[in-house]
């Protein structure tokens, strides 16, 4: 998949949708339309998915303002180890964390990803990067996202034990990692908190 040409596409999704939703006028609204069925035909193209699988991953097209998509994850780190849960969905491992609820705020939503994921209780201490996916070496998809990274503390010693959505969580050297989730996390991400966690006076990376 060419990364360049995905961002694009994107771009020109989101902007069909966002046209929709304020078109003024049927003839308006009949040129977006058309530009987002030509961006969703690209889109499956550059995916290898069936183009009737693209509605159902931007259920709000055509509905509201086309917004980037919010993952938070948590850094809990141990020993010079770090907390990793291992995906269901494809059987790798990532820091905790998810998609952001409506309601919580996005340091919330990281302690409860991680009670969720991985049973621990975590008090959030720092936000030390925001990426968006597309500038970085993940594994891309077809929607857009901003990743916020936040180092947590560990409310006792207590060990990690999966949730409904995990199949393991465990601590894992730094150093030492174990095949990452890499739509989710890279090993950058886990490195980077480390070094944050030992130098607080770091600012956050925001790209």
């Amino acid at each position: 998949m060419s990364e360049h040409w995905l961002s694009y596409v994107k771009r020109l999704h989101a902007l069909a949708s966002t046209g929709l939703f304020f078109g003024a006028s049927d003839y308006d609204r009949e040129r977006y339309a058309e530009i987002g069925e030509i961006a969703q035909t690209m889109l499956a193209e550059l995916a290898d998915v069936p183009v009737d699988r693209i509605p159902d991953l931007f259920p709000s097209y055509g509905k509201s303002y086309a917004t980037p998509m919010i993952d938070v994850r948590g850094a809990v780190y141990r020993n010079d180890s770090v907390l990793l849960v291992q995906e269901k969905l494809d059987g790798l491992w990532t820091l905790p964390g998810g998609y952001a609820d409506v309601g919580l705020s996005a340091a919330q939503n990281t302690i409860k990803e991680i009670e969720e994921e991985a049973g621990l209780q975590v008090a959030v201490t720092k936000l030390f990067a925001v990426r968006h996916k597309v500038k970085h070496a993940y594994a891309q998809d077809m929607r857009d996202f901003y990743k916020f990274f936040f180092l947590c503390h560990a409310a006792d010693d207590a060990q990690p034990q999966p949730g409904m959505e995990t199949s393991a969580a465990a601590f894992f050297p730094v150093h030492e990692l174990p095949a990452l989730s890499t739509g989710r996390v890279i090993a950058a991400d886990i490195e980077l908190g480390f070094q944050h966690l030992n130098n607080p006076q770091l600012p956050p990376s925001v790209d």
